[in-house]
């Protein structure tokens, strides 16, 4: 009964993401007949079509669990299934000097968008998360980052919100870019890869460039977002240490312990625990936990669709799937991404931007733009063409 209960719950949401992916894919065929050539592809029309709806019809509650489905679950699995026609051969030509590079591109941006949060002068927390948005994968970024340096709602709310604009704002502006700039679809995959906020947007930009575009694009985004555990784990041994430093001071104010040799005090710091000792009081110690919460498990560090998607893409590389599995999964992929951009769109409310504040709107326009500058410099120097 459960199951049944559960897909009662879904249905409404999953209906109407079909409903705008169908629509969003008939007028792709309509633009197709008309033009000759899609000027906006399915992908982000299904984005337009549900951002639309939800500014302007809004979004009940009763469809929030199954757009919610349909954003994360189906979006993952149609990662997994598109990783079966990605072989590894994909990147050869860049190889580790690629990896590496992204690597850097992501440290550097992680480094410059603090900076600017900072001298725009937000909050060290919120300038934290901005930059871990903007520089590694938008809001699962923030989502991800939040608990560890122990955010405030107001700030990770604020962040997130402008995100998800600016996110789909990018994506739309991103194929007249490569068409301007005259970037092959090489290019223009790894330039997306690196630029783009989350996978399925990345998904959206490169999809008017082909699948050349698609399938680097999404590789390159991917390591990206393997970033993110490294960059949790530093920002959790900081708040760790930091809440080590604040806890000591703490302690030794409720002590009162003077600044001369009568009392001989003691700090340990291990893994968090803090104890101060001090011989006034027979040598007791009190001991304050510290660093709670700072951990994080492991799905969110690895998800699931990642694992999937890389096991599908080394099946892939080492042919043990066959033309006729990869061909309709590359369909299946297709549809459910356009699906899932459908609730990508219905969850973001434009009107949301506006409670976000100057600042941190500033802010993350200038991070994204020295993001991007960053992306053209790999694309220089590692000679991509």
């Amino acid at each position: 009964m459960l199951i049944f209960d559960r897909i009662k719950l879904l249905l409404p949401g999953l209906a109407l993401t079909a409903v705008i992916s169908l629509v969003a894919q008939i007028g792709e065929k309509v633009e197709l007949s008309l033009f000759g050539h899609p000027w906006i592809e399915g992908l982000v029309l299904a984005i337009l079509l549900g951002t639309a709806w939800r500014s302007i019809l809004g979004l009940p509650d009763k469809f929030d669990a199954g757009v919610n489905f349909s954003a994360k679950t189906i979006l993952e699995v149609a990662i997994v299934l598109l990783g079966a026609s990605i072989s590894i051969e994909a990147l050869a030509g860049a190889g580790f000097y690629l990896v590496g590079g992204i690597a850097l591109v992501v440290c550097l941006s992680l480094a410059v968008s603090y900076i600017i949060g900072r001298a725009l002068g937000l909050p060290a927390k919120l300038a934290i998360l901005v930059a871990c948005g903007n520089s590694i994968c938008g809001n699962s970024a923030i989502a991800a980052t939040a608990p560890v340096i122990d955010a405030d709602a107001q700030d990770v709310a604020a962040s997130i919100a402008f995100t998800a604009v600016l996110g789909v704002v990018f994506v739309l502006i991103l194929p007249f870019l490569q068409h301007a700039l005259g970037m092959s679809a090489t290019q223009y995959g790894v330039f997306a890869g690196l630029t783009v906020y989350a996978v399925p947007q990345v998904l959206a930009a490169t999809a008017p460039a082909g699948l050349v575009a698609t399938q680097i694009g999404t590789l390159v985004k991917l390591v990206r977002v393997l970033m993110l555990g490294p960059v949790i784990c530093v920002l959790g041994l900081g708040a760790r240490r930091q809440m080590a430093r604040r806890d000591a001071a703490r302690i030794k104010s409720d002590v009162g312990m003077p600044a001369g040799a009568g009392a001989a005090a003691m700090m340990m710091v291990n893994g968090g625990d803090i104890a101060v000792a001090d011989d006034r009081f027979g040598g007791g110690v009190q001991a304050v936990k510290a660093g709670r919460g700072a951990g994080l498990p492991i799905s969110k560090v690895l998800p699931w669709f990642i694992v999937g998607f890389l096991a599908m893409m080394a099946l892939s590389s080492m042919g043990m799937l066959p033309d006729a599995a990869v061909i309709p999964m590359q369909h299946i992929s297709s549809i459910l991404t356009v699906m899932a951009m459908a609730a990508l769109g219905l969850s973001v409310d434009v009107r949301s931007v506006m409670n976000a504040g100057g600042r941190v709107v500033f802010a993350a326009k200038l991070s994204l733009i020295c993001l991007s500058l960053a992306a053209f410099g790999l694309l220089a120097v590692l000679q991509i063409a």
